[in-house]
C-alpha cells in the first residue's frame, strides 16, 4: 500500500501546481482544498513541502500560495535544451552533409555528456551513441569542451564523483594533464578526442554559447582516424568551430569580432 499512498501524494502535489498554474496569481489555502476537494491538512502538508523544494511560494503579506522561482529554473533548462535543438538542426545537417561524418550535439546534466540530437554518415564508423545516451564527460571531446568551461569547483566536483574511468590506451586519466588540455581547449576553441573512448575514433568539438556568453552546449564531428588527419583534419576542425559559431550566433550570443563581422 506504501508505493499506493506515495504515488497519490506526488498526484496532488502536481495537482495543486496546476491548480495554482490556471488561478494564475495566489490562492489562498482552503480555495485550494475546496478546488481539489481534500481537507485542508492534506493540502498544507503537501503545500509546506512544494514550498521547502522552492515550486510554491506564499506571501507574507496576504498568506496565500502561487507558484515558485523554482518552476521557472526548471523551465528554463526545459527551454534551452529544446532552443539549442531547434537553432542548431539545419546547421548540424548541413556539416554532416558538407564533411560526411557523425555530428553530435549535447549538453552536460548531471555531470554526464547527454546527447540531445545526432546526425548520422552512412560510411562513418558505427558510433554506438544514441540521442537520449549519456557517456563520460574525460573521455569525450565534447565531455572535455563543456568541462574546460566549467567554474573549478564544479569540475572538481565532476572527477571526484565521476572518476577518471580509462576506456583505451589513450584515454587520459591524469588531473594535471587533463588540466593543460582544458587550457588549450579554452585557448584554441575546441578540443579532440583522439581515440580516449573508442580505438580508431577521433571527434572534434566545440562550445556553443548563449545570449550570456555561457558554454550550454557542444558539438562534435566524429570519425575514423584514418580518414579524420592531415590537411582534411585541419578543414574539419574550422568547420566545427565556424559551426558552433553560427549556432551559439543563433541563440543570441555576440563577441565583439562577431559582432562586427555581421553587420
Amino acid at each position: 500500500m506504501e508505493s499506493d499512498s506515495k504515488i497519490q501524494s506526488v498526484a496532488r502535489a502536481l495537482f495543486i501546481v496546476d491548480t495554482l498554474a490556471q488561478a494564475r496569481g495566489e490562492l489562498a489555502l482552503n480555495e485550494i482544498a475546496t478546488r481539489l476537494s481534500l481537507a485542508k491538512s492534506t493540502v498544507h502538508g503537501l503545500i509546506s513541502t512544494l514550498k521547502d523544494f522552492g515550486f510554491v511560494e506564499q506571501s507574507a503579506f496576504t498568506g496565500k500560495y502561487k507558484l515558485g522561482i523554482r518552476l521557472f529554473e526548471v523551465g528554463q533548462i526545459v527551454a534551452q535544451g529544446w532552443e539549442v535543438r531547434a537553432v542548431a538542426a539545419p546547421y548540424i545537417t548541413k556539416l554532416l552533409e558538407e564533411l560526411g561524418e557523425t555530428v553530435h550535439l549535447v549538453v552536460l546534466d548531471k555531470l554526464e555528456v547527454l546527447y540531445i540530437d545526432k546526425r548520422e554518415s552512412g560510411r562513418s564508423l558505427r558510433i554506438v551513441s544514441q540521442v537520449g545516451m549519456r557517456l563520460p564527460a574525460h573521455c569525450t571531446g565534447v565531455g572535455k569542451v563543456l568541462m574546460a568551461h566549467l567554474a573549478p569547483w564544479k569540475r572538481r566536483e565532476l572527477i571526484d564523483t565521476k572518476g577518471l574511468r580509462r576506456f583505451t590506451k589513450n584515454t587520459m586519466t591524469d588531473e594535471e594533464a587533463l588540466e593543460k588540455e582544458f587550457t588549450s581547449i579554452r585557448t584554441q576553441g575546441f578540443g579532440i578526442d583522439n581515440e580516449e573512448i573508442m580505438d580508431s575514433l577521433r571527434c572534434i568539438a566545440a562550445p556553443i554559447r548563449d545570449q550570456t556568453g555561457e558554454v550550454i552546449s557542444a558539438i562534435s564531428l566524429s570519425g575514423p582516424v584514418s580518414r579524420l588527419q592531415g590537411e582534411w583534419f585541419e578543414k574539419a576542425i574550422l568547420r566545427v568551430i565556424e559551426t558552433a559559431e553560427e549556432i551559439s550566433f543563433g541563440l543570441g550570443y555576440r563577441s565583439n569580432s562577431e559582432a562586427v563581422n555581421h553587420h
